[in-house]
Order: structure tokens, then sequence, then C-alpha cells
């Protein structure tokens, strides 16, 4: 299984700044020494072209060329640096690849990611650009371009805080359906209107947790019965995780577990590509929310393979004329 990385661009952060910078290469090194089968390739960056399919030109020329105020960047929570820009490029990029890759294999996933509070206009809580958004996006473009079809897209977002940059984007857009499971309490505080929204109460534990994921996914494939959806992008976030410093559940590693594989296998099972995502993940323990976002990819490499396995068993088209 394809999976993508943009570790090597480091935000210059201030001591004690709240984002754990760290994850993502202790999770690449994971990959590296546990994960035999994943194959990792560095992400590209996406160009401003790219990024304008989900945000405004004003907006992307303002991060691009620093002319950020010092309110958007404390909206955003990172200090604008050249770094800061090509990270969030490389986040994005990473994305793109993933789907396009997901599009072709069956499930792909970058390291990263998950970008879900940028709105078209504007960054928000440690998120430049919209990563899901661009990509969803630009495979529509692509698929209109090669095929001269509409990609319907579906948006399944397990981050612990509401999507509601996402939400924003694709607020008058029929073929993105976006789900956000997350917590009721948490950021954001002023909720955007996903196409739906589930809210969980604080302390919110397994049992409770996977009934209200079985719900929505049933309602989400029931809202796609005419035509399923194309594309999946999952966030797979680590934050529902009882050790998170931010999310205020107590999901254990296990729940997450079978939360990664009762989604990864509704959409294998009817045939819809999935682009991972890791998102969130502040564990109290950095350790932990590594290996909640190691094992969402070791069940995404298992549903890889039950895919190839799946087109090597369909039977072969008969030869005729």
């Amino acid at each position: 299984m394809q999976a993508y990385y943009s570790d090597h661009f480091v935000l210059p952060l201030p001591s004690g700044h709240r984002f754990p910078m760290p994850k993502y290469r202790l999770l690449r090194n994971r990959v590296e020494a546990e994960a035999a089968g994943v194959v990792l390739a560095e992400a590209i960056a996406a160009t401003d072209g790219e990024l304008a399919l989900a945000h405004t030109p004003h907006y992307v020329t303002s991060v691009v060329e620093g002319l950020l105020s010092a309110a958007e960047q404390r909206e955003i929570g990172f200090p604008w640096s050249p770094a800061m820009v090509e990270r969030a490029r490389r986040s994005v990029g990473a994305t793109i690849c993933a789907a396009r890759t997901a599009l072709r294999e069956g499930v792909a996933a970058q390291l990263a990611g998950g970008t879900h509070h940028a709105y078209a206009h504007k960054g928000s809580g440690f998120c430049v650009f919209n990563d899901a958004a661009v990509a969803a996006r630009l495979m529509q473009a692509e698929e209109h371009r090669h095929h001269r079809r509409l990609l319907r897209v579906a948006v399944i977002d397990l981050d612990v805080h509401q999507g509601n940059g996402t939400a924003s984007i694709f607020a008058d857009d029929d073929s993105v359906f976006t789900l956000s499971l997350h917590g009721a309490r948490n950021f954001p505080f002023r909720k955007e209107a996903s196409d739906l929204d589930v809210e969980l109460p604080d302390g919110c534990a397994d049992d409770e947790y996977l009934a209200a994921l079985d719900s929505a996914l049933a309602t989400l494939w029931q809202r796609h019965q005419a035509a399923l959806p194309g594309l999946v992008f999952y966030l797979a976030g680590a934050d529902p995780h009882e050790g998170d410093r931010l999310g205020r559940l107590k999901i254990s590693a296990a729940g997450l577990a079978e939360r990664d594989r009762r989604v990864l296998t509704a959409c294998r099972e009817r045939g819809v590509p999935v682009a991972i995502s890791m998102a969130g993940g502040y564990g109290r323990v950095i350790d932990d929310s590594v290996a909640v976002h190691l094992q969402t990819l070791r069940e995404a490499q298992r549903q890889w393979q039950a895919w190839q396995a799946d087109r090597r068993a369909e039977p072969m088209e008969e030869c005729t004329g």
C-alpha cells in the first residue's frame, strides 16, 4: 500500500507550542520499522492553481507571499515562515497523491493531513489549506477531463473536532457529502452545518461511539442509494483517544481500531476507494497518538490487500469477435 509523507518540512515553533510537530516523523519511523508492505514516498507540493480550487486567490496569495495579518496568523496558530508555506503545500500534495493512488488501487494514505478547519478564505486551528477540499475538487476536475463524468465524493471526518472549514467549502455543493462525528463541546465552538453532523458528549466511550458511527455510515449509504460516491476521504483522527489532551472523549485504542475497520470495510464492500489522512492527535504521551495512527495504517494495508484479492478474483471478460 502506498503512503505519502512530508515531515521533512518542520515549522520553527516557539517552545511549549501545543502542536505535536514531532509526531509525523515518529510515525514515519514506526511505519518504516514495523509496517512492512507500506511503501512510503515523499509528497509533492500543491501548486497555487490547485490550492485555488478550494481557496480564494486572495487567501492563497496572502499565505504564499507572507501577507497574513497578525490576527490571521493567530487564528491559524502558526507564525508565518517559508517553512510554514512549504509544509502546508506538501500536506495538500500528499492528499492529492493519496487520492490519485486510491482511485487506481482502492486504498492509499498520507501520514499527516486532515486540515479540516481551513476555510476558503482563511486558515484556523493549525490548518492553513484544506487538503481534502483541494484534493476532492482536483479529482473531480481530472475525472471530468479524462472521462467526462461527475465524480461524487464523500468526506468521512472522524477527527474529534468538527470539520467546519470543509463543511463551509462544500455547503452548496451537492457533489460532495460531508459527514462529521465529533465532540459536541469541543473546538470549534461555533460549528458549521455538514451534510451530516453527529455530536458526541464528553466522556463518550467505545460502545456509544461505535453505535453512533454505525448509524452515521448507514445514513451515508442510504443517501447515496441512487449513486455511490466514487471516492471517500477518511480523516482518521487519533484525538478521540482516551489519552488525548484535547479530545474529551474516552475511546480506547481497540475502539479506534474497530472504527477504522468498520469504515474501511464498508467502503471496500461497496467498491468505493478511500484516501486516508491521519488528522488530529494530541496525546498526553505522544507515542499514544503515534500508535493509534500506526494501527490505522495497518488496517488500511489489510484493506488494500483485500482490494487486490477482490480484483484478482473478478471473472475475466470473455473475448469474442
